[in-house]
């Protein structure tokens, strides 16, 4: 039976959380559950009733709460909870009975799905809740569970696995979890503006909840077209702050035709040798002219005279004008420096060739800045830069010819943004826009919407 997973948690967290990488975020456990919280409703079956399963209970009844409403208010028809309910396994305990959809409890070892057929959502309490909330915090459990309670929200909706083998190409994959992803940041937007009874997600348990996502993603090179395609980290966080943006209905209308994916396949063998990386000096010598030639294109159409700054490297991190970050702009002699030496080629190594790239390029966004006249101190000039560096990114990724990204290379932009502030200062190094979740956002304005969005 086919059943909606979380997305290769298996192939992907558990052997980050193994003898292979580790999962990236700084382990922090922030409580979600608030004191007063009334009790849970939901109930667990094959429970221990051990603290994991309390906090899916808890956040389960209030994902059942919010959909009660928003479910008649978006499809003016009522909601019906869940009639399979729901399952804890214990997949350390080989004799721990099967929930639906499976033969045996180690079937849902490293997962959390939910099974149309059943009318059921089923998740290992043994080594994957704990791991969520262990690198990501409990507010990565309630996403999670959000994620499933979306694929039964589609069910609902008539999106069903036969109406997805009658119309594959209506309802792929990628877009089914992309809607799921929405969903969730739906209802987490829900309990951000105060509005649960049980949970409070803060902006820094948000952040790290979204590094969950990225752990989620597919595989680097993974073509949309999979049929088992789940999204890249990019294509899964804009998905997931649609949601929170703009709501159930705006999520309920997703489709092929209205959205759009970055998700791309590996098209050569060195690319995919390499991961699609360029090495640390190769990077710098495509990068800055390139951006060079893009924001010089764009002064020059607007009437304006663009200085071409020199990139100049730096033995340690730049401090011409405040502390940028690795990249700083600096004002007085028009030049862009980058730490070639230390903190800008560790970032490189650890989070891929185009965090350096984001990062250089929010600098150059900073000069552009300056060429049109417009602030570059505030966070006004921060949200802009971001936006601007979005605008770079995606008129690269629409060529056919010439420096272009490869995959992954949105991944390692979304990952810097989360866990850096550096593209989001200003030119004195100051009123950087917080938290990560909304410099991601700003930088998605200038992928979808180009330059005009950000004020130039």
């Amino acid at each position: 039976m086919r059943h909606r997973s979380i997305a290769l948690i298996v192939a992907t967290a558990l052997l980050a959380v193994g003898c292979t990488a580790e999962i990236p975020g700084r382990p922090r456990a922030a409580k979600v559950v608030k004191k007063e919280a009334s009790s849970a409703t939901v109930q667990v079956r094959g429970s221990d009733n051990g603290p994991i399963d309390k906090l899916a209970a808890t956040a389960l009844t209030d994902i059942e709460e919010f959909w009660t409403d928003s479910f008649q208010t978006t499809f003016n028809k009522p909601w019906k909870p869940l009639s399979g309910g729901y399952f804890s396994v214990d997949t350390a305990d080989a004799t721990a009975k099967p929930p639906p959809c499976t033969q045996k409890a180690a079937d849902v070892e490293g997962n959390a799905f939910y099974c149309p057929a059943a009318d059921a959502v089923a998740w290992d309490r043994a080594s994957l809740l704990p791991v969520l909330q262990d690198r990501f915090g409990e507010a990565a459990v309630v996403v999670v569970l959000a994620h499933e309670i979306g694929h039964a929200v589609q069910n609902r909706m008539g999106i069903t696995p036969e109406a997805e083998r009658r119309e594959p190409d209506k309802y792929p994959t990628i877009l089914t979890e992309a809607q799921a992803d929405c969903f969730a940041g739906s209802f987490v937007r829900n309990v951000t503006d105060g509005k649960s009874a049980r949970l409070d997600i803060n902006a820094d348990a948000l952040d790290k909840a979204l590094g969950a996502l990225i752990t989620f993603r597919d595989p680097v090179g993974t073509s949309p077209e999979d049929e088992q395609a789940h999204g890249s980290a990019f294509d899964r966080v804009a998905a997931f702050q649609d949601g929170y943006e703009q709501g159930t209905k705006f999520c309920a209308a997703m489709s092929v035709q209205n959205r759009k994916f970055t998700q791309r396949a590996f098209t050569s063998v060195k690319d995919r040798a390499n991961g699609g990386n360029l090495p640390f000096s190769e990077m710098l010598e495509s990068v800055t002219p390139d951006l060079d030639g893009f924001f010089k294109n764009l002064a020059t159409t607007a009437g304006k005279t663009w200085p071409s700054p020199r990139a100049e490297a730096a033995q340690s991190e730049p401090n011409c004008s405040g502390d940028q970050g690795p990249v700083a702009y600096c004002p007085s002699d028009k030049t862009i420096k980058i730490d070639t030496k230390d903190e800008l080629p560790a970032l490189h190594k650890e989070l891929g060739d185009y965090a350096t790239g984001t990062l250089i390029a929010s600098r150059y966004a900073m000069a552009e800045l300056a060429v049109f006249g417009k602030p570059t101190e505030g966070e006004g000039a921060s949200a802009a830069a971001l936006c601007l560096a979005g605008a770079y990114t995606g008129a690269v990724f629409q060529r056919q010819d010439g420096f272009g990204l490869s995959p992954g290379d949105f991944d390692e932009a979304v990952t810097v943004l989360l866990q850096f502030d550096y593209a989001a200062r200003d030119a004195k190094g100051g009123n950087p826009v917080d938290p990560g979740f909304e410099r991601v956002a700003r930088f998605r304005e200038g992928v979808f919407e180009g330059a005009k969005k950000c004020g130039v």
